[in-house]
């Protein structure tokens, strides 16, 4: 099943986050015409994107509406088709890292020095450590070829 292309109305592409968030989804859709998916998750991608077509919002409204989505639509092709953008698991792992790691060993250190004014050793620790097991994942992801050809910025 073939995905539809996004429309959207140049007068309502006015500000500049609206337009980048717009050339996001072109690139999302672009890339997910490299990928097979199953039908049932091509049709909901395109009642999303021509939910989207039909709107008439505006700036900020209009910015809700497409972070919402596209949020979603992400999600879904996690759950269901085992596809990510690209540094999707470094992101993910590196607040991972900071808080299941980072912490916990600055509190060690601070404990064991006497001195808990150094719990923010831990943090750059953490925040490697996550970053570390983040990046060797979306290299696995990447050889698998359930890469996206994107990145996502907000």
């Amino acid at each position: 099943m073939e995905i539809l292309k996004l429309y959207l109305k140049p007068e309502l592409l006015t500000e500049h986050k609206t337009n980048r968030l717009y050339q996001q989804w072109q690139t999302l859709l672009g890339s997910l015409g490299d990928k097979k998916i199953s039908a049932k998750t091509a049709e909901t991608i395109n009642q999303e994107v021509e939910a989207i077509n039909a709107t008439s919002l505006r700036d900020k409204s209009l910015q809700n509406l497409l972070k919402v989505k596209q949020t979603f639509i992400l999600t879904l092709l996690e759950k269901e088709e085992k596809l990510v953008p690209k540094n999707h698991y470094r992101n993910r792992w590196l607040a991972l890292g900071l808080s299941a790691f980072g912490l916990p060993l600055g509190v060690f250190f601070g404990l064991l020095l006497g001195n808990m004014g150094l719990i923010g050793i831990g943090l750059p620790i953490g925040m490697g450590i996550g970053i570390a097991v983040g990046t060797s994942m979306d290299k696995k992801a990447e050889t698998e070829g359930r890469q996206l050809e994107m990145e996502i910025k907000y």
